[in-house]
């Protein structure tokens, strides 16, 4: 029927009762029977979910809309065991903030003074009975703990609790589970994903403890010593633990390749690392026009990106793009990114990015430190760029500075200090050793371009017989140059 043949009484409780029905249907619990095109159209209506503040079209949705429909409502606890009450409110807001990342809404946060963490439950009993009616009365579906929780603290826990817990280890590991792009990012936080979950795997029922195998119980196929549920998922993620190493050791190779290509160039690199979010990606952008990634986020950067660039003196050299540090990085993580962060163990020149506008800087670095000296990195020359400095405390710039001597405040946002630190970079870039003069035919011009790409040109000529170079080079380059020495350098490096 058609609108215009209806009265538009009639027209109008015709529409009144269609939303009424769409209400109720959207409302009711609805039981498909065993069609598979019920079961399709089931599925397709409870992929769509609304979100306050969007319009209620039905258009595509982005993978960040798409996020805030899966929104956790959390609650922080953290155990304050050392330092001052600033630093533990730091702790925590940083908590918030990875919270924030993972896609969860932070409802409320605890804080309990102890000596150490209960063994049994993270927090005291009292403050667990606290705990639990904060749960009740907000809502919250899921705990997190500032710290890493055994299986027994996190099943305790839980149990009390009523509502999912899960630790800082956990929650990092999921916001990398998000960030990952490449195939061997994804690789590597799977394993460390399995790497964390394989002590702590547990479950509730029979199920999880009965035995297959046997004179009796389930027949054919089943007979034989006998395995739990539990065994049984333990053996295979163990398998696909093995599988995955397989995998990232054979992505690794190509990385391997291009590493060794340079090496054998004798190209300097420089590494960017730092605390996540400190602006690492933002520098390389500000140097290279690398083009990467750059989000208020953090750990918005888990694939290496290297680039080539020259310094003033036409030396060429490459800059790296590393993933970002945290305190108490799971250990699970750094295992599984070890391929990773051989950028940084490989380099030739760390430059350490920390946020200036941070409460405390001074924390953040000794928490990259301590990650850069466990990956084997600890004696690499390092460059400390205070990022955001026009919006840092003054107070605590000048902390910074007078505590690190080789420290360069900047701000990439405004291009302060950029060229000053750019400056840094070169003159702390390795310098050949080797002095020679050479005269190279002009059939070897890959040769000549060698020493200007690798090398510390000092003079050059164009000569009849060929290209004259007084030069600074490495002993790999010296080696091919050989040939070309002249018998007398002194005396045609002196000729006008």
């Amino acid at each position: 029927m058609a609108r215009d043949n209806l009265p538009k009484d009639e027209f109008e409780e015709l529409l009144a009762e269609s939303r009424k029905i769409a209400h109720d249907f959207d409302n009711e619990n609805f039981s498909p029977d065993a069609s598979d095109s019920t079961q399709r159209e089931l599925s397709d209506r409870q992929a769509l979910r609304r979100v306050a503040g969007l319009s209620t079209e039905l258009t595509d949705i982005s993978e960040a809309e798409y996020r805030k429909l899966r929104l956790e409502r959390v609650i922080l606890v953290g155990v304050w065991r050392e330092g001052s009450a600033e630093d533990a409110r730091n702790s925590m807001a940083e908590l918030a903030a990875l919270a924030k990342t993972a896609g969860s809404t932070v409802l409320d946060a605890l804080i309990q003074r102890r000596e150490k963490a209960d063994p049994a439950t993270y927090i005291g009993s009292g403050k667990v009975n606290e705990l639990k009616s904060i749960v009740k009365e907000s809502g919250a579906d899921t705990v997190i703990c500032d710290g890493e929780l055994s299986p027994s603290q996190l099943r305790n826990l839980e149990e009390r609790v009523k509502v999912k817990v899960v630790d800082r280890s956990a929650l990092i590991l999921d916001i990398f589970a998000q960030h990952a792009k490449s195939k061997e990012g994804k690789a590597q936080v799977e394993l460390a994903q399995m790497s964390y979950m394989l002590p702590r795997l547990r479950g509730w029922g029979a199920s999880l403890s009965r035995q297959a195998g046997g004179t009796g119980g389930l027949g054919i196929g089943s007979r034989g010593p006998g395995e739990t549920k539990i065994e049984l998922d333990r053996r295979r993620i163990r398998d696909k633990m093995a599988k995955l190493r397989r995998e990232i050791n054979a992505m690794k190779v190509a990385r391997d390749t291009k590493r060794q290509e340079r090496d054998r160039h004798s190209i300097p690199s420089v590494a960017i690392a730092g605390y996540t979010n400190a602006g690492k990606s933002s520098l390389l952008n500000r140097l290279t026009n690398a083009g990467v990634l750059v989000e208020d986020a953090l750990f918005a950067t888990l694939d290496p990106t290297v680039r080539r660039t020259e310094s003033k003196d036409g030396r060429v050299y490459t800059l790296s793009d590393t993933v970002g540090f945290v305190k108490h990085l799971p250990h699970e993580l750094i295992d599984a990114f070890t391929s990773t962060l051989e950028e940084v163990a490989d380099a030739d020149l760390i430059v350490h990015v920390v946020d200036g506008s941070h409460s405390d800087p001074m924390s953040q670095i000794r928490a990259v430190r301590e990650v850069i000296a466990g990956i084997g990195a600890g004696k690499i020359p390092e460059i400390i760029a205070i990022n955001k400095s026009d919006l840092a405390d003054p107070e605590v710039l000048m902390q910074l500075m007078r505590a690190e001597p080789d420290a360069y405040p900047i701000s990439i946002h405004t291009g302060y200090g950029v060229e000053a630190l750019k400056d840094a970079i070169e003159n702390a870039l390795p310098r050949p050793k080797i002095d020679l003069s050479v005269l190279i035919p002009y059939t070897r011009g890959e040769l000549v371009n060698r020493v200007h790409e690798s090398g510390e040109l000092i003079r050059e000529e164009h000569r009849e017989e060929g290209t004259f170079l007084h030069a600074r080079v490495d002993e790999a380059l010296a080696h091919q140059l050989s040939p070309f020495r002249t018998q007398n350098d002194e005396e045609l490096t002196d000729r006008p």
